[in-house]
């Protein structure tokens, strides 16, 4: 299940800014919804529509961008091209919190606005009022994450990048087989039984089939959470719960929670905390396993692989995401740079 998006409620509150037409000199294009919608010949500016867009926007053509969602931390800068770290922080369109105004969104004159997530009736409807609104072509890309390959092919051609989409998507395809090549070799019931744990209590996480948890289901991994929903896709459990689901790997998201769990009477009895299998994700300059949704989650794929399959996993981590760095965020860290993203997250 790709990233969802919640209704524009307060950004179709009003009526339309303009009506819209097709640019002077245009193109038809397809998007994953089926929409046939007229973008330019050549597109420049590009806003994206919410976190999952703009790191996919990022990988393909971070010299389009028009803005952030919000604006990269400290953290996050080393790793970010110098031309983009510094652009304005306009708000999101779509997901948790829309905060975008489109009347400002309008005068930064965008060619096009990008949506990666969900694509259904709703979405397609709101794509359709938002074109409508503001006069700006609007596309959907399919954002499930074994789509990734063909959303790189498909935003890299419509951004005229066809051969960085190709080269991004080949090594989308690669990270998938060799993670399948590892599956091959490990019986399913010698799988790991995972618990994604988000905040500081570890006490949010992902159902089975959610957007958040996507990415460990991928990676071959039982994730004990199953049955329950909640509104965003997120689910909030008791420690009884977790008790009861006895899971032998626990991954978060969160340094706190990892750092102070071994602390929490609460969680003793969790067998992936008793055997000291708490393992933080790496999040700069996107998170690993989550947060955004995106083309991000392929190197937190091979980090997972390293994780829960060590005696199958072939190659050196630190090697491979930093290749995954040159080629995903033209990005090149240093060795103490990887040595505190991965050494922090595997303490």
């Amino acid at each position: 299940m790709p990233p969802t998006r919640r209704p524009l409620l307060a950004a179709l509150a009003f009526p339309a800014l303009l009506a819209f037409c097709a640019p002077a000199s245009a193109r038809s294009v397809t998007d994953s919804a089926g929409r046939t919608v007229e973008v330019p010949d050549r597109v420049t500016r590009v806003f994206a529509a919410g976190p999952p867009a703009s790191t996919l926007l990022y990988a393909l053509a971070p010299e389009d961008m028009i803005g952030w969602n919000r604006s990269p931390r400290p953290a996050e800068l080393p790793f970010l091209l110098p031309a983009v770290r510094a652009l304005p922080e306009l708000g999101r369109l779509t997901g948790r919190g829309d905060t975008v105004n489109l009347e400002a969104l309008v005068a930064a004159k965008p060619d096009l606005i990008v949506d990666y997530g969900t694509v259904d009736d709703t979405h397609r409807s709101l794509a359709d009022r938002v074109q409508a609104q503001t006069g700006i072509p609007t596309i959907l890309i399919d954002g499930r994450f074994a789509n990734a390959p063909a959303a790189l092919r498909l935003l890299g051609s419509i951004l005229g990048v066809p051969a960085r989409g190709e080269a991004l998507a080949a090594s989308a395809e690669a990270t998938f087989a060799e993670v399948d090549r590892v599956l091959a070799a490990v019986p399913a019931a010698k799988r790991p039984r995972v618990y994604l744990a988000r905040g500081p209590e570890g006490l949010e996480t992902g159902s089975r089939g959610s957007i958040n948890t996507e990415i460990i289901e991928r990676a071959g991994a039982d994730n004990v959470v199953d049955g329950l929903r909640e509104k965003g896709g997120l689910v909030h459990v008791s420690p009884e719960q977790v008790i009861a689901w006895a899971p032998d790997t626990v991954i978060t998201l969160d340094r706190a929670f990892r750092d102070g769990v071994k602390a929490m009477p609460a969680w003793a009895p969790v067998p992936a905390v008793a055997d000291g299998r708490v393992y933080l994700a790496p999040g700069l300059p996107f998170g690993f396993v989550d947060a955004p949704p995106s083309v991000n989650r392929l190197v937190g794929l091979a980090w997972l692989v390293h994780r829960l399959y060590p005696a199958e996993a072939r190659g050196d981590l630190k090697g491979q995401v930093r290749d995954f760095f040159h080629l995903f965020y033209q990005s090149d860290p240093t060795d103490a740079e990887l040595d505190a993203l991965l050494g922090g997250a595997a303490k």
